[in-house]
């Protein structure tokens, strides 16, 4: 009896010492998709669109050279448009 009296004793004097968990909450940075919200570019209608079989070489010249000029500026929109969801 007295040998069943002291394992109880130490059963209990085991689950007496057992602490609860503590609960930790930690910050965790998460990378998130955020959709791009830049504004739509518009395609402009190109200077050389409208050119003839039949139209001059001065003509023509002068259209590929605006059509360039007009090339370099959507560039630039687009680059604008795509630095802005960076």
């Amino acid at each position: 009896m007295r040998a069943l009296l002291i394992v109880l004793a130490l059963v209990l004097a085991g689950c007496a010492g057992r602490a609860e968990p503590e609960t930790q909450y930690v910050r965790v940075e998460v990378p998130v998709q955020v959709p791009c919200r830049a504004p739509q570019v518009a395609v402009p209608p190109w200077a050389a669109d409208g050119l003839r079989k039949a139209d001059g070489l001065e003509v023509k010249v002068r259209a590929l050279l605006a059509e360039r000029r007009q090339r370099i500026g959507y560039e630039k929109e687009l680059s604008a448009a795509v630095a802005a969801c960076r």
